[in-house]
């Protein structure tokens, strides 16, 4: 029985949006033929759209969960609620320019532009996140003040001053300057493609990264709070498991409080006493980054080491607190 609709992303977050799931303890089945794939929660039901769809969708309530990119959310001003960053599909949001211009920031460009009387052309998937950008710039406030940017798509025309034009691109945004744009506001993983069509980076508006983000009047269901919870869990469990490590060690009974001094853990190490009355088994669960720092020190005290990358670490107790707000 459905109790909650979860939009998940096609194109390129949709892979990793996948696998992320997989890592979660769920299985989706017929992605490649379908758009309503079929997952191994019978309370849930999964539909694919564009990442750039899902946040107003699930603002308006036709999906009660899903994921997107964090830039999305911004772009489309969604009125969501923000559970979980989930650590993948990371990028960053430009202004990128060609190299022969000798301009070192967008001030430096527009204040050319105002100079010479010419036209600044933008050319931009990112219409709203551009408008907001240029209209912050001390620059243009100056010369223009609220007056808003001519933004043109191909469906509406809108903003008051020509001498900036923001135009929506379809893709491949890099491949406009110079003949159709004179500054493009993209997005990027490495910015190699930017470079291999002759263009720099001279600012960065915004870090991205793909988000789980729900619905407000879902959250207020209870049955749909629940469920929601749940698949938050599961996927907290997996941003949680890729900084840490899950460490098993055998100690003998006069380094145990050695050891216990050493280690950190969420809570505290889980401590058996082995068969040999010398001996004792403690496995915790640890930062990666703490237990490099660490490891000589066990080298020292303790003796069959394990360390395991576990698939998941659930922090129950901060999701319950969370869930009970």
């Amino acid at each position: 029985m459905e109790i909650i609709k979860l939009a998940l992303p096609k194109g390129s977050l949709e892979k990793a949006t996948y696998q992320f799931f997989e890592n979660a303890g769920y299985t989706i089945k017929g992605q490649t033929r379908t758009y309503r794939p079929i997952i191994n929660d019978e309370s849930i039901s999964v539909k694919i759209l564009r990442p750039q769809e899902i946040p107003k969708n699930i603002q308006e309530g036709t999906q009660d969960v899903g994921v997107s990119g964090e830039d999305w959310v911004k772009e489309n001003k969604a009125d969501v609620v923000k559970l979980l960053d989930l650590d993948y599909g990371k990028v960053r949001i430009v202004v990128a320019l060609p190299n022969s211009n000798k301009s070192r920031n967008f001030s430096s460009v527009l204040n050319n532009h105002i100079k010479n009387k010419k036209q600044l052309r933008i050319s931009t998937e990112y219409l709203n996140l551009a408008k907001q950008y240029v209209m912050n710039n001390e620059i243009y406030k100056k010369k223009y003040g609220n007056k808003t940017p001519l933004i043109i798509t191909p469906w509406f025309k809108t903003g008051t001053n020509k001498d900036v034009k923001i135009m929506f691109s379809f893709g491949a945004t890099e491949a406009k300057p110079p003949e159709e744009a004179d500054v493009i506001f993209d997005v990027i993983e490495t910015g190699s493609t930017l470079a291999q069509n002759n263009l720099k980076v001279i600012d960065t508006i915004m870090e991205s990264s793909a988000y789980l983000i729900a619905n407000k009047k879902a959250l207020k269901e209870p049955k749909k709070r629940q469920k929601i919870y749940d698949v938050l869990s599961l996927c907290k469990g997996v941003v949680e498991a890729k900084s840490k490590v899950h460490i098993f060690m055998n100690v003998k009974k006069n380094n145990l409080n050695r050891v216990l001094g050493i280690i950190p853990s969420l809570e505290s190490p889980t401590i058996s006493e082995l068969s040999k009355g010398e001996w004792y088994s403690v496995n915790t669960v640890i930062p990666k980054e703490e237990f490099l720092q660490i490891l000589p020190s066990l080298r020292k005290y303790a003796q069959g080491l394990i360390v395991h990358r576990p698939g998941q670490v659930l922090p129950l107790d901060k999701i319950h607190e969370d869930e009970g707000k």
